[in-house]
Formats: C-alpha cells, sequence, structure tokens
C-alpha cells in the first residue's frame, strides 16, 4: 500500500503560505493537510475557507480539509466550493447533535463530489465510526488531543490503527485510507505505518526540518 505524506501547514510560516505549500509540493508531498479549528470545539482559531480558497490555485495537490469545528454540517459547502479534495469531520462534534449527523454529514459531502472521512479523537473508541466506514474515503485518527502542535505521540493510538485496519478489510475495503495526526516524526512512523496506517499527517517533523525533502522520504521509510 502505498504511504502518503501530508505536511501540515499549520506549522507553515502564514505570512509564506505560498512558498510553503511549494516547498510541499517539490519535496514529493501527496496531499495538503487544512486544520480548520473554530476556538469552540477546539481552543484555537485558525483559518477558514478563504484559506483553503487561495491555496487550491498554487498547487495541484490534495487539499485534505480536517474539520475541527461544531456543526460541520454548516460549512461542508463553502469548504466544498473553496476547492477541498477530501474533507474529514470529527465524530464527537457531530455525535453530540445527534445519532445520524456523522452520517448526514459524509453524505453531504460526497454530494459535492468531494471525498469524504470521519475522525476520532485519543479518548473515543474506533468502533463508534465502525457505522460509517462503507461510506468514507478515509479515516483519521488523531494521536494526540486535536488543538495545538508538537505533542507527545499518544502509543495507545497504534492498537486503534490496527482495529481500524482489520475492519476495513472485513467490510472488503481493504485500501481504505487510514490517516493518522499527532506526535508523527522519524520514531513514531515506521510504527503507525506497521499498524497499518498509509496517510501520515505531519508539521513540525517536516517544517523544522533542516531538509524538508529528506525529512519527507524518511517518513515515508524511504
Amino acid at each position: 500500500m502505498q504511504i502518503k505524506i501530508a505536511p501540515s501547514i499549520l506549522s507553515a510560516d502564514f505570512s509564506r503560505m505560498g512558498e510553503a505549500v511549494g516547498l510541499c509540493e517539490r519535496s514529493g508531498a501527496d496531499l495538503i493537510h487544512c486544520d480548520v479549528m473554530d476556538g469552540s470545539f477546539v481552543g484555537p482559531i485558525t483559518f477558514g475557507g478563504q484559506m483553503v480558497k487561495n491555496i487550491r490555485p498554487v498547487t495541484k495537490l490534495p487539499l485534505d480539509v480536517h474539520l475541527m469545528i461544531e456543526h460541520p454540517k454548516t460549512q461542508i459547502k463553502f469548504f466544498a466550493e473553496a476547492g477541498a479534495d477530501i474533507i474529514t469531520v470529527h465524530y464527537e462534534a457531530c455525535a453530540k447533535i445527534s445519532e445520524s449527523y456523522l452520517k448526514e454529514t459524509l453524505e453531504l459531502i460526497k454530494s459535492y463530489g468531494v471525498k469524504c472521512g470521519a475522525v476520532v479523537n485519543p479518548d473515543v473508541p474506533v468502533q463508534n465510526i465502525f457505522p460509517v466506514f462503507g461510506l468514507c474515503d478515509m479515516v483519521l485518527i488523531m494521536s494526540v488531543f486535536p488543538g495545538y502542535g508538537g505533542q507527545k505521540f499518544i502509543e495507545g493510538s497504534l492498537e486503534k490503527i490496527r482495529s481500524a485496519r482489520e475492519y476495513a478489510k472485513t467490510i472488503g475495503k481493504p485500501e481504505l485510507d487510514i490517516e493518522v495526526d499527532g506526535g508523527i516524526n522519524a520514531k513514531t512512523a515506521p510504527l503507525v505505518i506497521d499498524a497499518g496506517a498509509n496517510v501520515l499527517v505531519a508539521g513540525s517533523a517536516l517544517f523544522s526540518a533542516p531538509d524538508f525533502a529528506a525529512a519527507t522520504r524518511e517518513l515515508r521509510g524511504q
């Protein structure tokens, strides 16, 4: 299975975003990971659809938009039209609204011709999103609590990755993208890959590296 690297532009210099995106592309990244935070679901506020819209013309890489927001369904149209290639939404944000809200949101994303995914935080069993695996193009397992970069990888995430991969196989989706976000570096990347993840989000491990391209290859195991 192809290992994909998704640099998180949250770790980039926002005053030089175009250059940062170009660096990702030249260095062999597979996706651009866009962390959208609303100051409510998580403490910080990052950026919204306008940033995604501005990035879209300067790269051919898929834009992987991770919505860490309350009431995500209300924002899907804007991010889809801004140019997102995949939109992932949190189980936790949806479950507090209704039992069907996550499924409805994923179906709405797909109605715009955009790939969709469900996300679980470290303290939520991955089994909680098994009912929507059939809809998902990607499953995102948070290996830190969302909101702030540079946190330490939570090792309990490895068992969740294994469970997700095994369940994906049982429903006939062995190639389902399983993404991991949080604390990914040269030490933890081989662990998550071995557990069954194939999409690795990395921020500081890439943007703080002296050689971005070399760091990208290292995460991929090359």
